[in-house]
């Protein structure tokens, strides 16, 4: 019967409208209030009506074809946080032990964290880890646009995990809610639809655990980036217990990524990981999956059975700033740039040694050159480290200025870069001003934030101006190799300067 709904539906639209047109009826009065009925119609029809099951990914555990082969001896980087949530998923497993040491079962984990750093994947292996059924489904298949429809696809989704657990004679059910954000933002902020709040307000209601009468014990696992946007009401004990970060991983955590990811590629005797995981300070586990996978197309198109240390660079430059650009500079703006940036990688070899790792003046879709340092993890900065850093942001201006006579818009970066680091020295109260409050007026802070950066310009001048010879010689070896190793630019740099 379903199947003719739409035949049926337009064949009474059509004999509505000639009645109308026989009867002299002025269209206008009825035309627009008929389209808009029969397209509601059409749109029930086509939808299956308002009432149609809501049906979230069942992975099965147990079950090869529908869960992934994760676990959480696979997850590198965030030992913490798979602590707190192995805790957490342990009582569900065993709970005849936390209900003899009277512990409330947690209703919910919340992960919280950057893009790409597991989240995700941390909710698959808990579907292999546990003996729970798992239930996954994204915070958008909640939000429609007909009031009513969210709310009873939060119910269905409880419901549905409860009689799996009966049905497979399970104490406990894992329901995984990605992009929670979208399901459970701040109450209010949708004023005109209601519907945000319904649904929002079911959820809260359903972890409350406001009907006692089953013996089935449910788990919320959630993930988001963007906690500042959930509701209040959902963060309190007994919803949300637990707030789990997983934050970028340190170098440790790098390495053991990068590890995990390179088991099943060949790799030359000459690979360090240990040095990759060194350079790449921020990158998240994605971004370290995709830079080996990009370091073995890079092999691949090399013609090599093996990845290298030179495919691995050439991946985390590209995973940084893009693949490399076709634009053709001009050999003015090509020596510009190279001096440019043997001026930003002087002075950072002088305030800090073994710091360059990359050197190259091939342009790539962010860049018309760039140094890449090679960083360690640091959470504390004194006076003095946040002034050096400014003396490396400014060195590739004032180094054109000094050969080549005048400044250029390619330091435009650059000078941002500055800007931010003197702000945070003053706002740190490492500045002749002391300790500041956040509404200082802006002028004050400007002629601070200028005092500062002028003062390391006259150093980074200074500094140059000695090594003007040095830096002509390198820069005339950058343009001729392109790209220049940070161990070839210090073995440069010190045989120049020994001789």
């Amino acid at each position: 019967m379903a199947k003719w709904m739409k035949e049926i539906t337009l064949g009474a639209a059509l004999a509505a409208l000639v009645l109308v047109v026989l009867w002299g009826v002025d269209l206008n009065l009825i035309l627009l209030p008929l389209a808009a009925l029969t397209l509601g119609a059409l749109l029930l029809t086509s939808r299956g009506g308002l009432t149609a099951r809501f049906s979230p990914a069942r992975l099965g555990v147990g079950d090869s074809s529908s869960v992934p082969a994760v676990t959480f001896a696979q997850i590198g980087g965030q030992e913490i946080a798979k602590r707190e949530l192995l805790e957490a998923l342990t009582f569900l497993k065993e709970s005849p032990k936390t209900r003899q040491l009277g512990i409330r079962p947690l209703k919910g984990v919340l992960l919280v964290g950057p893009p790409g750093t597991g989240k995700t994947l941390m909710a698959k292996a808990a579907a292999n880890y546990t003996a729970s059924v798992f239930l996954a489904a994204s915070g958008s298949q909640f939000v429609q646009m007909y009031a009513g429809v969210g709310a009873s696809r939060v119910r269905q989704l409880f419901q549905q995990a409860r009689s799996a657990a009966e049905r497979e004679k399970k104490r406990s059910a894992i329901i995984f809610i990605d992009e929670i954000d979208v399901l459970g933002p701040k109450r209010g902020k949708h004023a005109s639809h209601l519907e945000y709040d319904q649904t929002l307000n079911e959820l809260l209601t359903q972890m409350d655990g406001a009907d006692s009468a089953h013996d089935i014990q449910v788990l919320v696992v959630a993930a988001t980036n963007r906690a500042d946007l959930l509701d209040p009401a959902l963060l309190r004990p007994g919803r949300f217990d637990r707030i789990v970060q997983v934050d970028l991983p340190d170098k440790a955590g790098r390495l053991h990524i990068l590890e995990i990811h390179a088991a099943n590629k060949p790799l030359a005797e000459d690979v360090s990981l240990e040095q990759i995981a060194s350079e790449t300070q921020g990158f998240s586990g994605a971004h370290l999956e995709n830079l080996l996978n990009e370091a073995a197309i890079c092999a691949l198109r090399g013609g090599r059975q093996v990845i290298e240390q030179a495919d691995l660079r050439e991946a985390v430059e590209k995973v940084m700033l893009g693949e490399k650009s076709n634009r053709l500079l001009r050999k003015e703006e090509r020596e510009r740039v190279a001096y440019h940036e043997v001026g930003h990688a002087v002075v950072s070899e002088l305030v800090k040694p073994g710091s360059v790792a990359t050197i190259t003046v091939v342009p790539r879709s962010r860049a018309l050159g760039y140094i890449r340092q090679a960083q360690e993890e640091q959470y504390l900065y004194t006076q003095d480290q946040l002034l050096r850093g400014i003396q490396v942001c400014v060195a590739g201006a004032v180094m054109e200025e000094l050969v080549l006579g005048q400044r250029s818009t390619g330091a435009a970066n650059d000078i941002e870069q500055a800007v931010q680091l003197a702000k945070r020295i003053v706002f740190s109260g490492l500045s002749p001003l002391g300790i500041v409050s956040s509404d200082l007026p802006s002028a004050v802070l400007h002629d601070a934030v200028v005092k500062i950066i002028r003062a390391q310009e006259d150093a980074v001048r200074e500094m140059l101006s000695e090594r003007l010879e040095e830096v002509r010689e390198i820069a005339a070896r950058l343009l001729d190799e392109e790209s220049m190793s940070g161990h070839a630019f210090r073995e440069l740099l010190q045989g120049r300067r020994a001789s």
